[in-house]
């Protein structure tokens, strides 16, 4: 696949990097001077973006930044503060078990692969982070369905992990469980996934439990979830059960 891009993507964003600190705001006219785009192009990026909230059209015809923005801000520092504590549990998780592991969150109704590590060698499952899937029947989305909107999937809290094959497609197979966090809150599904043939024969003698019930109590017990939940939900016998 190559790396041509959008124009008319590339076109926004460089309208945006136009914002800065002393030029906070622009009309049409500085905007199609400053990046050599036709004033047409130039109204209606800005018109779109303005609907997805990245800009505010002022009475006068001036555009200064939205708050779209600043979520997105916001939203980076957590991730980036988020990145030291998940990623060298993925890392770990992966280099134990030789497949892909992943953190996925909720987000705008998706499930959302905020991080992810794969195996340097061998034959995987491959999917970059900020990749966004459909809520489906997926261990994953499964997990984020049940313990993060609280669907009635199962008539009793399942095992875990959780385990699906050949959901999303006929080749890949994974494991998932909850990852909790401050005040015990849902905070993503910990996914470890390969292809259908390893994962299978892993699940038939439970080969990766113990080592993703392990990584998902470190991760909750590093964002704040109690003692009570992380033993509950991840040690032993109660992991199986997955009692409450």
């Amino acid at each position: 696949m190559g790396n041509e891009g959008v124009a008319a993507v590339e076109k926004a964003l460089a309208l945006l990097d136009c914002f800065s600190l002393g030029h906070e705001k622009w009309n049409l006219a500085a905007l199609m001077k400053a990046t050599g785009v036709h004033r047409t192009t130039v109204y209606r990026l800005m018109n779109s973006l303005e609907r997805m909230n990245y800009v505010i059209r002022s009475d006068d015809g001036e555009y200064t930044l939205g708050p779209r923005l600043l979520y997105l801000g916001k939203l980076y520092e957590v991730s980036f503060h988020l990145a030291s504590i998940v990623e060298p549990v993925l890392r770990s998780l992966s280099t134990e078990t030789g497949e892909s592991a992943s953190y996925n969150v909720l987000e705008a109704g998706q499930r959302l692969c905020l991080f992810r590590v794969e195996p340097a060698v061998g034959l995987r499952e491959t999917r970059l982070p900020g990749t966004s899937l459909p809520l489906d029947n997926t261990s994953g989305s499964k997990v984020i369905r049940y313990w993060g909107l609280s669907e009635p999937l199962f008539e009793s809290p399942p095992p875990l992990p959780l385990f699906t094959s050949r959901e999303r497609d006929e080749y890949t197979s994974a494991l998932s469980v909850p990852v909790f966090g401050e005040n015990d809150r849902f905070k993503a599904a910990l996914t470890l996934s390969g292809p259908v043939a390893r994962m299978e024969s892993a699940r038939a003698d439970n080969r990766f439990d113990a080592a993703i019930l392990q990584a998902a109590s470190t991760l909750s017990r590093k964002l704040g979830a109690s003692t009570t939940v992380c033993d509950h939900y991840f040690s032993g016998g109660n992991a199986r059960a997955a009692q409450g």
